[in-house]
C-alpha cells in the first residue's frame, strides 16, 4: 500500500515522481494493463497524471489502454479529451483511450448475478430481485486493472470511488439501474457521506465476480488541489482516501439556512450532473426553506435521459413508491436521479408534499421547470453579492458546488418519518 499525504498541495512535480516510482513497483511487465479514469464531471488534475501514468507504464507494459467510466453520461469529444487527458494524449506509443458504452450489449459481458436473497439481505429487504452483474469486456480482456479517480461524499454509494468505477462506472443498465434505486430508496441524506451503505455492498459483491487483477490508484482533492494519494488494492486504496474525503470534503455548520445559492461549476453541463449541487447541500436546507441551482450556462437536463425525464417530472421518493403500477417500469437511474434533485418529501391522500423547494436558474426555460415540477429563476436576474456573507440572515453562498458535502453539526439529517 502505497500513501502520499504531505499535509498541503501535492504539486505536479510530486504526483510525477510519487507516482511514477509507485507504479514502476507494480507487476505490469509484458501485461496488457486497462485503466479505469473518471470522465471531465469530477475534479482531479488528469493530464499530469495521465502522463505520469504513461511515462510509468509504456516502458514495462506491453499495452496500455485507458477506459472512460462515463456510465451514463455522453462520450466525450475530441476537444474534451484534448482538455481532459492534455494535449498530446494520442500520441503515447501502445497507448489507447477508449470510451464506455453502457447502451451497446456487445461491448458488455455478464459475470455473474446477485441472487435474489442475497440481494434482499444487502439491501435490508428494500430490493429483492436478482441483479445481472454485466461490465465492459475491456475488463476482461486485459492482464491488470487500474482504478483510477477522486473520492467525494456521494448520493447513491456513500463515497464515490473505488469499485464504484466499475458499477456503475462501465457496468451494464441493470446494475446502473438497480444501484441507483437502492440509494433512492434509502434517500440520500441517509447515504451521503457515509462509508458503509448497502449500495457500496451491493457494489463489493459485484466486485468479487470480476476476475482480471485488480489495484486502485485513489485521489483526495481540495478544491481543484490534489492533497491524497493513495496507491494498492482497490478496497484499501479506497478505505483511506475516503476518510481523508471526510475530513476535507465535508462542511459542519452550526445551523439550517432557509435560503441556499449553489453556484454549479462549468464541468456539469446537463442537469443530471448539476444535480449535486442540490444533493450536497440538502441536508443544511431548513424545513421549507430553498436550494437554488445557479448555472447560467446550463441549458440540457439530460443528453442521454432527456425525454424520459421530462415524461416523469420531478419528484418525491414516496410520489413514486404510492403510484407504483404507474412507475413500475421507469429505469431505476432516472427515478433515483429525479427523487434525489426533488429531495425529502411525503405523498399522502394523492397529494405531494415537499420538504424545500428546488429552483434552477438555468437556461433551461421558465414553462420546463414548471413542467417537470422544478421551480424558475430568471439567471440574468442573480446578484450573486446578495447572497454573500449572509450565513447569520440564514442565506448560505456556495461557489463551485457538487463536490463538498455540508452537514448540521449535530448531525442530524432530513428524514421522511419526521414530516
Amino acid at each position: 500500500m502505497f500513501s502520499f499525504v504531505p499535509g498541503r498541495t501535492i504539486t505536479d512535480s510530486e504526483i510525477k515522481e510519487q507516482l511514477g516510482e509507485a507504479l514502476q513497483g507494480m507487476p505490469v511487465r509484458g501485461k496488457r494493463v486497462l485503466i479505469i479514469i473518471p470522465d471531465n464531471t469530477r475534479t482531479l488534475p488528469m493530464p499530469i497524471i495521465f502522463k505520469s501514468i504513461c511515462t510509468a507504464l509504456t516502458p514495462q507494459a506491453e499495452n496500455l489502454t485507458f477506459l472512460v467510466a462515463l456510465g451514463t453520461h455522453p462520450p466525450l469529444t475530441t476537444e474534451q479529451l484534448d482538455q481532459h487527458l492534455g494535449p498530446g494524449w494520442e500520441k503515447y506509443p501502445r497507448v489507447q483511450v477508449i470510451q464506455h458504452e453502457w447502451d451497446n450489449p456487445g461491448a458488455l459481458a455478464q459475470v455473474g448475478t446477485i441472487e435474489r436473497d442475497e440481494m434482499r439481505e444487502i439491501s435490508h429487504g428494500l430490493l429483492v430481485e436478482a441483479v445481472p452483474i454485466e461490465i465492459n469486456r475491456a475488463v476482461l480482456t486485459h492482464d491488470l486493472v487500474f482504478i483510477l479517480g477522486p473520492v467525494f461524499p456521494h448520493e447513491v454509494v456513500g463515497f464515490s470511488g473505488g469499485h464504484k468505477y466499475f458499477f456503475p462506472g462501465v457496468s451494464g443498465p441493470k446494475m446502473v439501474h438497480r444501484s441507483h434505486w437502492l440509494g433512492a430508496l434509502i434517500t440520500s441524506p441517509k447515504t451521503i457521506g457515509h462509508k458503509d451503505t448497502p449500495v457500496r455492498a451491493m457494489i463489493e459483491k459485484a466486485a468479487t465476480m470480476v476476475p482480471t487483477p485488480c489495484l486502485g490508484i485513489m485521489l483526495v482533492m481540495r478544491g481543484n488541489d490534489l492533497i491524497g494519494l493513495f496507491l494498492g488494492k482497490v478496497e484499501d486504496a479506497w478505505s483511506k482516501a475516503a476518510d481523508l474525503s471526510a475530513k476535507e470534503n465535508i462542511v459542519w455548520v452550526k445551523h439550517p439556512f432557509h435560503t441556499v445559492l449553489a453556484v454549479a461549476p462549468a464541468m456539469y453541463q446537463e442537469l443530471w450532473t448539476a444535480g449535486k449541487c442540490m444533493y450536497k447541500l440538502e441536508p443544511v436546507v431548513e424545513d421549507g426553506g430553498k436550494v437554488i441551482i445557479y448555472a447560467p450556462n446550463l441549458h440540457k437536463i439530460s443528453v442521454t435521459h432527456g425525454d424520459l425525464i421530462r415524461e416523469i417530472g420531478y419528484h418525491t421518493r414516496d410520489y413514486f413508491l404510492s403510484q407504483w403500477d404507474h412507475f413500475k417500469d421507469v429505469p431505476g437511474a432516472i427515478l433515483a436521479h429525479s427523487s434525489h434533485v426533488r429531495g425529502i418529501g411525503t405523498y399522502r391522500n394523492k397529494v405531494e408534499y415537499d420538504r424545500i423547494e428546488v429552483i434552477l436558474s438555468t437556461q433551461i426555460s421558465e414553462t420546463t421547470c414548471r413542467a417537470i415540477n422544478l421551480g424558475y429563476l430568471n439567471p440574468n436576474e442573480v446578484d450573486l453579492d446578495h447572497f454573500a456573507d449572509r450565513q447569520d440572515d440564514g442565506v448560505l453562498l456556495v461557489p463551485e458546488a457538487g463536490e463538498i458535502l455540508y452537514r448540521l453539526a449535530d448531525g442530524s439529517v432530513p428524514d421522511i418519518d419526521l414530516l
